[in-house]
C-alpha cells in the first residue's frame, strides 16, 4: 500500500512540475503566436496528431487555422508552414532567417549540435561549404559519382534477377545498394552485400529510424528528461548510437593509419587533411568529434530516404503498369537497348524525368522535414515570429497543394509535363527541403548522389535490355572480381522481363513499409488509377 502512495505522490509531483515548466515556457514565448488549436495542460495539442500521419492531421488542422498557425508539442510551440506560399515565403524569401536547426531532444543528446545536419551559426556554414567542396571533389555533380552508381546498379540488377521471378521484398538490396555509394564515398571502398560490418551497421540505422518513428521516439522529443527515467525501447536509440560511432571511429583509426597526406581518397580523408591545416587553431570547427557526426549525418540524411524513393517508385510502378510499359518505351527509343540510361539523357527524356518527379511528389518522403528555428525575429503572413521559434516545415502541404499541382491526390506524371509533352519543373516540388538549410533547387552536394541514386535507379532498373545485357557486362568487365560482392555475378539483368516482383496487390504492399511514418506502409486506400492521358503514346 505504502508503495502504491509513494507511487502515486512521484507521479503527480512528476505532472505538477510538468505544468509549471509548461506555464514558465509559455510566459517566457515573447508575444503572440499564430493562432491555433486550444492546447491542453501538459499534453499540448498531441491529442489531436494521430501518430503515424502526423502530416495529414496538421494539413487539416490548417483547414481551419490556415497556412500559419501554432500547435503545442508538450509544453513546446511549434510554428506550422503548410502551404506552398507559406513555404517560399519562409524557407526562400528568408532564407537566412529560417535557416536555423530546430532542436530535437533526441539528436541533441547524441550530437551535441556538432555535425552538419544539427549545428547552427558559423560552424554550420563551415562544414556546409567545406562539405559540399569535398564532396564535389570526390564527384558528386560530376559524371564520377553516376559511374559509381551505375556500376552499383548492375549489381543490384543481378541480385534481383536472381530470385527467378520469385516475390520478395526489395528493401534490403535497395539499402545495399544506396548505402554502398555513399560508403564509396565517405569510406572510399563498398562493400559485400552479406559483409557482416556492414549489414551491422545498416541494421543499426533502420533500428533508430523505427523506434524514432514510433510512438516512443515522440514522446521522448517532447519530454527527454522525463522518458530518461521509465524503461523502454526508445533507451535503444542511444545503445545504437554509441555503437555506429565506434564503427565510425575506426573507420577513422583505419585512414589515419593508410592515408598519404598528398592523396585524398574519400571524404574522411579529405577532412583529416583539413583537421591538420587547423591543428593549431583553438577555434577551428575541425575536430575529430565532429567528423564522428558529421559522417553519421551523411548516411543519416541519405539512406534511408533514398532506400524508402525506390522502394515506392517500384511499388508504384508494378500499382500503374502502363506507366512502367511507356517509360520502357521512351527509354528504348531514346537510349536503346545497348547501353545504360545516364544523366546526359535526361533532356532527351521527358516522361521518364516526369514520372520520377512526380513519384518523390507523391510519396514526400519527408513530409514534415527537419524542423528549422529563427535566427532572428521574422514578420509571415500577417503574424510575427520571435527569435528563436522552433518552425515545422511542411514539405508534403506544398506537394498536395491544387494550386500547383492537378489532383494532388493522385498519381499523375502531367503534372511535370507541358501541353506539348516536355518536362516542366514546378517550384513547388521540394522532396528534401528549400532555402539555405538543405538542398537549393539545383540540390548540391550529397543530395545530389541520392537524387542521381534514384533518378539512374529507378530508370535502370525498368530499362529492358537484351539477352546478355552488353552494358552491364561491360561494366563488370571494369570491375576485378574481387572488388564485387560474391553474389554480383549473371549475364542477364531485365528486371521487368523476369518479373521477380509479385505483382499481386498483397505481396507488393507487404514490402512496401516506410519507417519514417510508421512501422506499415501508407497506401490510400483511396488512391486515384493514373488519369486517362497517361495512356496516351509518349
Amino acid at each position: 500500500m505504502l508503495t502504491c502512495v509513494t507511487a502515486l505522490l512521484l507521479l503527480a509531483l512528476v505532472l505538477a512540475l510538468a505544468w509549471w515548466g509548461c506555464g514558465t515556457r509559455r510566459a517566457r514565448t515573447p508575444g503572440p503566436l499564430p493562432p491555433g488549436p486550444t492546447p491542453l495542460p501538459l499534453l499540448g495539442n498531441l491529442l489531436q496528431l494521430e501518430s503515424g500521419r502526423l502530416d495529414r492531421a496538421l494539413m487539416e488542422l490548417s483547414g481551419r487555422w490556415g497556412p500559419v498557425f501554432t500547435v503545442w508539442l508538450g509544453p513546446r510551440p511549434a510554428v506550422v508552414l503548410c502551404s506552398y506560399a507559406a513555404l517560399r515565403d519562409a524557407l526562400v524569401l528568408q532564407a537566412d532567417t529560417f535557416s536555423g536547426r530546430g532542436a530535437m531532444a533526441v539528436f541533441e543528446r547524441f550530437t551535441r549540435r556538432n555535425g552538419i545536419l544539427f549545428s547552427n551559426g558559423q560552424r554550420w556554414r563551415t562544414l556546409r561549404n567545406f562539405t559540399l567542396g569535398a564532396l564535389k571533389e570526390f564527384g558528386v555533380g560530376t559524371r564520377t559519382i553516376e559511374e559509381r552508381v551505375l556500376e552499383e546498379a548492375v549489381c543490384l540488377l543481378d541480385e534481383f534477377q536472381a530470385t527467378a521471378g520469385a516475390p520478395l521484398n526489395p528493401r534490403q538490396l535497395l539499402d545495399n545498394a544506396v548505402a554502398n555509394v555513399i560508403c564509396s564515398v565517405v569510406f572510399g571502398h563498398r562493400y559485400g552485400y552479406t559483409d557482416p560490418e556492414f549489414r551491422r551497421l545498416l541494421d543499426l540505422f533502420h533500428d533508430n529510424f523505427r523506434i524514432m518513428s514510433s510512438r516512443w521516439g515522440e514522446i521522448y522529443n517532447i519530454f527527454p528528461s522525463l522518458l530518461d527515467w521509465i524503461p523502454g525501447p526508445h533507451h535503444r536509440i542511444f545503445g545504437n548510437f554509441t555503437e555506429l560511432r565506434v564503427f565510425i571511429s575506426e573507420q577513422i583509426q583505419r585512414h589515419r593509419q593508410t592515408r598519404q597526406p598528398e592523396v585524398a581518397r574519400d571524404f574522411i580523408d579529405c577532412f583529416l587533411a583539413q583537421m591538420d591545416k587547423e591543428q593549431q587553431d583553438p577555434e577551428s570547427h575541425f575536430q575529430r568529434e565532429t567528423l564522428v557526426m558529421t559522417t553519421h549525418n551523411l548516411f543519416f540524411g541519405g539512406t534511408e530516404t533514398t532506400s524508402t524513393t525506390l522502394r515506392y517508385g517500384l511499388l508504384i510502378l508494378v500499382k500503374y503498369p502502363e506507366v512502367a510499359a511507356k517509360v520502357q518505351a521512351e527509354l528504348d527509343a531514346v537510349v536503346g537497348r545497348a547501353h545504360a540510361p545516364r544523366l546526359e539523357d535526361r533532356a532527351r527524356l521527358p516522361y521518364t524525368n516526369a514520372v520520377l518527379h512526380e513519384i518523390q511528389r507523391f510519396i514526400s518522403v519527408l513530409p514534415l522535414g527537419l524542423p528549422r528555428a529563427l535566427t532572428r525575429d521574422a514578420h509571415l503572413h500577417g503574424h510575427f515570429l520571435p527569435k528563436s521559434t522552433f518552425v515545422i516545415p511542411l514539405l508534403a502541404s506544398s506537394h498536395r497543394d491544387p494550386t500547383q499541382f492537378k489532383d494532388p491526390d493522385c498519381f499523375n506524371p502531367t503534372n511535370f509535363l507541358d501541353d506539348k509533352g516536355e518536362f516542366q519543373s514546378n517550384d513547388a516540388f521540394m522532396p528534401f527541403a528549400l532555402g539555405m538549410r538543405l538542398e537549393g533547387e539545383d540540390r548540391p552536394g550529397l543530395s545530389q548522389v541520392h537524387g542521381r541514386e534514384e533518378g539512374e535507379g529507378l530508370t535502370v532498373l525498368l530499362h529492358p535490355q537484351e539477352s546478355g545485357c552488353a552494358w552491364a557486362q561491360a561494366w563488370r568487365a571494369r570491375r576485378s572480381s574481387s572488388s564485387l560482392p560474391p553474389s554480383c555475378k549473371g549475364s542477364t539483368c531485365s528486371l521487368w522481363g523476369a518479373r521477380p516482383i509479385s505483382t499481386s496487390p498483397r505481396s507488393a504492399l507487404a514490402w512496401a513499409t516506410c519507417p519514417q511514418y510508421s512501422s506499415s506502409a501508407w497506401w490510400p486506400a483511396e488512391a486515384c488509377p493514373p488519369p486517362h492521358t497517361l495512356n496516351k503514346s509518349p
